[in-house]
C-alpha cells in the first residue's frame, strides 16, 4: 500500500487524450490519475478505458503514482471501468479514484470487486489502493466511516466544485471566498472534517483542484491555506500549476533543516552520551517528547519530496 508516498501534486489527466497522457509522463508531480469520469464525454468512455489500459502498460510514469479515476457508482459505467482497467493492466496500478463518495458502502464495493479480479487474474490481493472522492455533504456526514471502510483506502480527496454545488453554497469560483461571506474561511469547517477523519484513519488528505488555471497566485492563496492545515497535497489541472503545488506542499528548506535538526540534538540528548535528559535545549529553544513529534511531520515532509539537509546540528563538545 502506498498511503506515505508523497502526494504533493496529483495531475488530472484526460483518458481519452493521447496527447495529454503523453505529455503527462514527462511532467514533476508525484501523482496523476487518468480520468475516465468528468473529463470523458459519454460516447468516448469505451475507447478511454482501453487507451488508459494501454498507457499505464506502456510505462515510461517514472515513479509517479498510477491512478484512475472511475466513473461514480450512480452511473451505468463504474463497474466496466474497473473490470477493463484492472484485468488489463492492474499490474501497473496504484490505486483507483473513486469519485462522489457518499458512504462507506462504496468503498466496500470497490474493495470486493478488485478482491475478486485480483484473485481472478493472479494479481497481489490487497495491493492496489483506494482514494474515496468526498463531494457531497452526504460524504463529509459519513466521511470517519469512508476513511476505514477498507484497509485499501490511502487518501480522501475533496471535491470542491461538486462540494460547493451539493450545499447550494452561492459562488461559482472553487476556493474564492463566496460573496457576502466576509469573516473567517466558508470551507474551513469542511477541509478540516475530511483532515480529521483522514488522520484519524492513517490515511492522507488531498485538496481537490483550482480551477483558475492562469491564476497562479490565486493557487498559491488557495493551496497555501490546505497545505497549512496540514493536507498532504493538491490536484493540479496544468502544468503551469505543477511547481506552485509542489512547493506549497514541501516544507521550507529552513523549516526541514530545524525539523532534522530536533530530531537529532533529541536523540542525543535522551542517549546516555548527552544525559538521558527528557528535556533539552537546542539553541534558545527547548526541546521535548511533543517537540519530536512535531519535527517527525515536517521531516516525513521533507523525506518523502527528497528533500537534502543545507545545516546540520552536532553534539556539544564533551
Amino acid at each position: 500500500m502506498d498511503g506515505r508516498r508523497a502526494r504533493r501534486s496529483c495531475l488530472a489527466v484526460p483518458g481519452s487524450s493521447a496527447k495529454m497522457i503523453d505529455k503527462a509522463r514527462g511532467l514533476a508531480v508525484d501523482q496523476f490519475f487518468l480520468d475516465l469520469e468528468d473529463a470523458v464525454a459519454p460516447l468516448a468512455k469505451a475507447e478511454a478505458r482501453d487507451r488508459i489500459v494501454g498507457a499505464l502498460n506502456e510505462g515510461g510514469w517514472d515513479g509517479k503514482i498510477r491512478s484512475v479515476r472511475v466513473n461514480a457508482l450512480d452511473t451505468e459505467w463504474t463497474y466496466r471501468d474497473v473490470v477493463t482497467v484492472v484485468e488489463g493492466a492492474g499490474a501497473e496500478l496504484d490505486t483507483i479514484v473513486l469519485p462522489k463518495v457518499s458512504t462507506a458502502e462504496h468503498v466496500r464495493w470497490l474493495d470486493l470487486t478488485l478482491t475478486q479480479i485480483e484473485r481472478a487474474t493472479g494479481l497481489e490481493v490487497g495491493r492496489i489502493g483506494i482514494e474515496p472522492q468526498i463531494e457531497d455533504a452526504a460524504g463529509l456526514v459519513e466521511v470517519d466511516a469512508i476513511a476505514t471502510a477498507s484497509p485499501r483506502v490511502a487518501a480522501l480527496v475533496y471535491g470542491p466544485a461538486d462540494f460547493m454545488a451539493s450545499i447550494n453554497m452561492r459562488s461559482l469560483v472553487v476556493g474564492h471566498q463566496p460573496p457576502g461571506y466576509d469573516v473567517g474561511d466558508a470551507y474551513h469547517y469542511t477541509l478540516m472534517r475530511i483532515l480529521i477523519a483522514a488522520r484519524a484513519a492513517g490515511v492522507q488528505a488531498i485538496d481537490g483542484p483550482y480551477l483558475q488555471i492562469k491564476d497562479v497566485d490565486g493557487l498559491r492563496r488557495v493551496g497555501g491555506r490546505t497545505a497549512a492545515l496540514g493536507f498532504d497535497g493538491k490536484w493540479v489541472l496544468h502544468p503551469a500549476q505543477v511547481d506552485a503545488v509542489n512547493e506549497l506542499f514541501s516544507p521550507r528548506q529552513e523549516d526541514y533543516d530545524h525539523a532534522e535538526n530536533i530530531l537529532d540534538a533529541y536523540e542525543w540528548h535522551t542517549s546516555a552520551a548527552g544525559g538521558a535528559r527528557g528535556a533539552a535545549m537546542l539553541g534558545d529553544e527547548m526541546i521535548d517528547e511533543a517537540s519530536r513529534k512535531m519535527a517527525l511531520v515536517i521531516a516525513g515532509k521533507g523525506r518523502a519530496a527528497g528533500m537534502t539537509r543545507t545545516d546540520r546540528w552536532t553534539p556539544p563538545e564533551a
